[in-house]
């Protein structure tokens, strides 16, 4: 038996695979090569992938594929009516990153809401040094105790922020993308309210037609101008041209993005022209990515290529 790693590197060098050995053979690639992946593919049994779309073109000489695994939670490059002709089981990670995430939100939102940039240099450039008084706090910063925080997807991240967040002693809000998400513990809200009444709103929601675009400019222009967006969902969930508007004209505080319309970024994203680090601050797709929640991925993907091969299903996906 194959088992195939299509893309090691979206795992990082420092996690350990040899685990897998015990399964099959495996053949490890470092990165994607859309020229070359569906040769490296055509005789696994199991592929290991996370970004490469996973259709007929990729797939179609893939005689022996029983599985595909994913290292992560989305399942948006799988093409489900050809996968599920073939009758090519596909199996996605859970909550791995449940607490990385969560943690990195606040990292976006603290580096926007105490202007950390402003005061870093202003102590790195001198300034500090040259100062006649022992505080400087020119720059105003505003406590999270009593202020709004308005959650979009209220799956285990968002219920994670949620519990944080209620421990800064903030206001907990949440819209339900799907209108089937109820929790009795915190306050489910319509679109346009969370939108009006919150000091700081975070995506964690997936990408599906209910949430392409849903934050563009029309709701954009509903938020409070004193409002941060933090976007750890998916990219096309926010329109980045008007997100670029809203941060250029005023009309919201600022945004923390992890995630983009296009990975890795467009040189032509508008959201480049924008260097003000106080208004905005870009992570490449790191929220998931500590190392802790690296090595929990890896042993999630081995669960579930181990039940698979018991002819168990363990996170089979089915669409």
């Amino acid at each position: 038996m194959k088992i195939v790693f299509l893309e090691t590197d979206s795992l990082g060098s420092d996690v350990d695979l040899s685990g897998f050995e015990t399964l099959g053979e495996v053949i490890k690639y470092n990165k994607s090569e859309p020229a070359v992946n569906a040769e490296r593919i055509k005789e696994a049994d199991i592929l290991v992938v996370n970004k490469i779309p996973m259709n007929e073109a990729s797939l179609k000489d893939a005689a022996d594929l029983k599985l595909i695994c994913i290292t992560g939670t989305g399942t948006n490059i799988v093409d489900f009516p050809y996968i599920n002709i073939r009758k090519i089981a596909v199996a996605n990670v859970k909550g791995y990153s449940t607490a990385s995430v969560a943690q990195h939100t606040f990292a976006l939102l603290f580096y926007l809401y105490e202007k950390l940039y402003h005061y870093d240099t202003f102590v790195k450039s001198g300034g500090y040094v040259k100062s006649d008084i022992f505080s400087c706090f020119d720059e105003k910063f505003n406590e999270l105790e009593g202020k709004t925080w308005g959650i979009i997807g209220f799956g285990d991240i968002g219920k994670r922020v949620a519990n944080i967040a209620g421990a800064f002693g903030c206001n907990i809000i949440y819209y339900s993308t799907s209108g089937r998400n109820q929790n009795n513990d915190y306050k489910r809200v319509d679109f346009d309210t969370l939108l009006k009444d919150s000091d700081i709103i975070s995506i964690h929601a997936p990408l599906n037609s209910d949430t392409e675009n849903l934050i563009n400019e029309e709701a954009l222009g509903k938020m409070k101008s004193t409002a941060f967006l933090l976007n750890l969902g998916r990219g096309p969930i926010v329109d980045e041209t008007a997100l670029y508007k809203a941060l250029t004209e005023g009309w919201i505080a600022g945004a923390g993005l992890d995630v983009l319309r296009q990975e890795p970024m467009a040189a032509d994203n508008p959201l480049l022209a924008i260097k003000d680090s106080r208004k905005l601050i870009i992570t490449p797709h790191i929220a998931w990515a500590t190392v802790e929640a690296r090595r929990r991925c890896v042993k999630e993907v081995y669960e579930n290529m181990t039940a698979f091969l018991r002819g168990e299903e363990r996170n089979i996906v089915v669409k």
